[in-house]
């Protein structure tokens, strides 16, 4: 018997859904309606990645293969999905919630992207057959893939009959680990584990294979708890994958009936629902640097009303962490290894059970904070006497002891402890450091824990001191972790990068263990930040590689890239952030995954995005509205800074100017009027400039510098014997001999001249006022790069560099120069960490809605003000 035939008999032909009489009126007020919903599913549709399964017939007979049960009555059908009856209507064969056109879903097709007629429907069902198996909306199918690959897995929200009399389907796709952004790394995920999309496309009925039990689960950070739980099934899931911004988010409310409404599966939490958040939120800084990220965090979350401090801090680098320490006396920075400070957060575990802490550490531990702190002053002044001991120090050190006996040292107090090789006999554990009774600090050595057996009081007393002042955190005890773990191995300036295996390099390792810090101590938010060269390298591995073990862990997981010119500096400074929160459902509070704040300011794009991930670049949309300040440029930044010279030594000196602009006045403000900055013990006075000093030039650089001239786009080519050609590449000038310095070297150097293949115009470069830099950089040196001041024979200060990222004038610097110029460089942009840190204030209160953007109140530097700082809301920077 024919198909349609069959169908017509079966289906009662004579009702149609479209055919009961309407009124003009009625016909035009769907036409709209159906041709807005078009319009907006086209929009979608455009950015779908999804290979669509194949259309192709399967051959199965008619009795296999049909539509059964009476359709759904006209009035339900017409208002369920009006595109299907209207003519009029335009969209595209794929339809989602996607963001704009070219969004990336990794290791999957592109599907056609051309606008074609929707599917009309003759009428709509609730239920078909295929191969002799009932399927009903709501049910979850294999759909049939190319041969060779597996099958998709969609569940079915839409049955109905075409104007043509073919049989289709709806399907809104779940999506495999391999299928997200994910992709190579889909063994971190569970093997049974699948995400709920929101992409919906139509498929011919005969391209489902047969059903599947899909299980949904509540997610649970705890990965035993959430496996009891999973009920048998095939597969099962507890999260949504978008293509927004590469979003893992939890499940709130969805339906199954099949509506149009494509964003149906993915609930819109009303920001009414404010939940209390805890007195105090606690932080844990990760690769801090001298403090930036943290210190942005902090302030942006103090102006949504949410206190964050921040607790702990670990960076290798010493000096980073005296600049943290004295700008923020109340975190405890450890300088070690962040593998170490894993280490050392499982030995101290072991030691507080050891002892039987279990009960609530002292969060009223001011006195305690105190003593340490006098202890680390009689740490620093007997490294000064060491110091001024010098090579006499060395000689009785050197002496012999063998006549001395263990039993003429006691100890007096352990002082500080650390999980490593302090005494570099490649011998590492857990170490105390030993203050040695009738010895002063300067005779304090680290010894392993193994040495101190006679001395369990001594032990305990550390302990149990430390446990209640809290000076490491045990799992559950972290709010919230921030870092940039480094991978120089994504560097382009590394030749030997391995884009084969990028984790097996050495250089890449600190992301590994970022990671594995989080699994320890399970904070309920994560907010990693890192160059773009993570999402270049080897197609992004590292970058899927975070998202990926984020994931596995069970947190929601969001990625963006946020360029730090548009949040009110002179430099443009790409750098992609990646959110992470723990699920709904296991924590006290409803933990929302924080959104990306929209730009606030103009900015010159500069740079290169890698294609694959332009789409999740923060920004407004090309025909949306908004309202930009103007941009930030270097003069608005620097020029009231007092002129110094090459050769300037003064860590502090006086302005001896005044503001010229808003930037200006609120980077300038003093620290108590700073938001989130205590009154720091810093040996300072008010109003003095701090680290408003240049590195030095050498003679024969100096010599250069003061020969560039002073304009606009001035560099080594202004210099006498070099030509430009008609390529844009430097060549000498064969009319005249080489120009040469006071110490007889060449006024132009070599290196200069060969720089990218002759190419480039940085070497020597001087910047100029209207200008914007690329990003700040670690190294002041100008051989290669474009940092001499516009009308000054020296490079960019200290302090004019610490500008272009942000810092208030107020946040002081440690260190040799050169360790100040890398302190600077490395940091996150304070504006950037200041927008993130209000976005999560909001996230954290569940203020948030479940978009991945959000607008920002505020304007850097005005938010920086103590004092009403949302009342400058209006005000540009500029």
């Amino acid at each position: 018997m024919d198909r349609s035939r069959k169908r017509t008999t079966r289906d009662q032909p004579d009702q149609n859904p479209v055919e009961p009489k309407k009124t003009k009126e009625a016909e035009a007020e769907v036409e709209v309606e159906a041709e807005a919903e078009g319009k907006e599913e086209r929009e979608k549709g455009e950015l779908l990645n999804q290979q669509k399964p194949r259309k192709t017939q399967k051959n199965k007979p008619d009795s296999e293969l049909s539509l059964v049960g009476p359709p759904v009555s006209a009035s339900e059908a017409l208002k369920r999905w009006p595109s299907r009856y209207s003519n009029s209507s335009k969209v595209s064969a794929f339809s989602g919630s996607s963001k704009k056109k070219g969004t990336v879903v990794d290791n999957l097709e592109r599907g056609s992207k051309e606008e074609e007629e929707a599917l009309q429907a003759k009428c709509h069902y609730t239920k078909a057959m295929v191969d002799g198996c009932v399927y009903n909306i709501g049910d979850n199918a294999y759909v049939k893939a190319d041969e060779g690959e597996l099958d998709y897995i969609a569940r079915i929200v839409e049955l109905f009959e075409s104007t043509d009399g073919e049989p289709y389907f709806t399907a809104q796709w779940f999506y495999r680990a391999k299928d997200t952004v994910i992709k190579d790394h889909e063994d971190l995920i569970d093997k049974r584990r699948v995400f709920l999309s929101d992409i919906r496309d139509d498929n011919p009925l005969n391209c489902i294979v047969s059903k599947v039990k899909i299980a949904k689960v509540a997610a649970n950070i705890d990965l035993e708890t959430k496996e009891k739980k999973i009920p048998p099934c095939d597969l099962y899931y507890d999260m949504n994958y978008t293509l927004q911004y590469l979003s893992f988010t939890n499940i709130l409310n969805e339906t199954n009936g099949g509506d149009n409404d494509t964003s149906s599966t993915i609930s819109s939490e009303s920001g009414s629902n404010n939940v209390p958040v805890d007195p105090e939120m606690r932080l844990l800084d990760l690769y801090s640097g001298c403090g930036a990220m943290s210190t942005g965090l902090c302030i942006g979350a103090s102006l949504s009303g949410v206190k964050l401090v921040t607790r702990w801090a670990v960076d290798i680098n010493p000096h980073a962490c005296k600049s943290l320490k004295k700008n923020h006396p109340e975190t405890q920075v450890r300088n070690e290894a962040a593998e170490d400070f894993l280490s050392l957060l499982k030995e101290w575990s072991n030691l507080c059970q050891k002892f039987a802490l279990d009960k609530e550490p002292d969060q009223s531990s001011d006195l305690v904070i105190k003593e340490e702190e006098e202890e680390e002053e009689e740490k620093e002044e007997g490294e000064k006497v060491e110091e001024e001991e010098g090579e006499k120090e060395e000689e009785n050190e050197n002496d012999d002891d063998s006549s001395v006996s263990d039993g003429e040292f006691e100890v007096e107090k352990l002082l500080a402890v650390c999980y490593g090789d302090p005494n570099k006999v490649k011998k590492p554990g857990v170490h105390f450091k030993v203050r040695w009774k009738g010895y002063g600090p300067k005779d304090d050595t680290w010894e392993p824990i193994d040495g101190l057996s006679d001395c369990q009081e001594k032990v305990k007393e550390f302990v149990t001191k430390g446990y209640r002042s809290n000076i490491l955190p045990f799992p559950g005890d972290v709010d919230v972790i921030c870092g940039g773990p480094p991978c120089q191995g994504v560097s382009g300036f590394n030749r030997f990068r391995n884009p084969k295996a990028p984790l097996e390099d050495v250089k890449n390792h600190q992301l590994v263990v970022y990671m594995n810090i989080i699994e320890y101590l399970k904070p309920k938010y994560v907010l990693m930040e890192n160059v773009v060269d993570i999402l270049k390298f080897a197609g992004g591995f590292l970058g899927r590689y975070a998202i990926g073990r984020l994931v596995s862990m069970n947190y929601q997981a969001r990625l963006g890239m946020m360029a730090a010119g548009s949040y009110g500096l002179p430099q443009y400074r790409m750098r992609v952030f990646l959110w992470g929160a723990q699920p709904l459902k296991a924590c006290r509070h409803f933990n929302k995954l924080p959104q990306y704040p929209l730009p606030t300011h103009e900015v010159k794009r500069k740079g290169v995005v890698p294609n694959e991930f332009e789409e999740i670049s923060v920004a407004y949309a090309k025909n949306e509205p908004c309202e930009l300040g103007k941009a930030i440029l270097l003069g608005d930044a620097i020029s009231d800074l007092p002129q110094v010279n090459n050769d300037a030594k003064e860590d502090e000196r006086t302005y001896g100017t005044t503001a010229r602009n808003e930037f200006q006045k609120f980077i300038r403000l003093k620290r108590n009027n700073v938001v989130n900055l205590s009154a720091a013990q810093i040996a300072s006075r008010p109003g003095l400039l701090y680290d408003h000093r240049p590195l030095e030039l050498n003679v024969d650089d100096f010599e250069r510098v003061c020969r560039i001239p002073k304009k606009k786009g001035a560099n080594f080519r202004d210099l006498p014997g070099v030509l430009v050609g008609d390529d844009n590449k430097v060549l000498w000038d064969p009319s005249m001999e080489r120009v040469k310095l006071k110490s007889g070297k060449p006024l132009v150097p070599d290196y200069a001249m060969k720089f990218v293949r002759g190419t480039s115009t940085k070497p020597f470069g001087r910047l100029w006022w209207d200008e914007i830099v690329n990003t700040v950089v670690t190294r002041a040196e100008p051989h290669n790069q474009i940092v001499i001041h516009p009308l000054q024979d020296r490079v960019l200060t200290i302090r004019e560099n610490a500008r272009l990222q942000g810092f208030p004038d107020c946040y002081q610097l440690f260190g040799p120069i050169k360790e100040r110029y890398i302190q600077v460089g490395n940091a996150v942009a304070v504006p950037v960490g200041i927008a993130l840190g209000y976005t999560f204030g909001l996230a954290c209160q569940g203020l948030s809605d479940d978009q991945p953007l959000t607008k920002l109140p505020f304007k850097f530097p005005n938010c920086l003000a103590q004092s009403s700082p949302l009342l400058v809301e209006g005000d540009d920077s500029d």
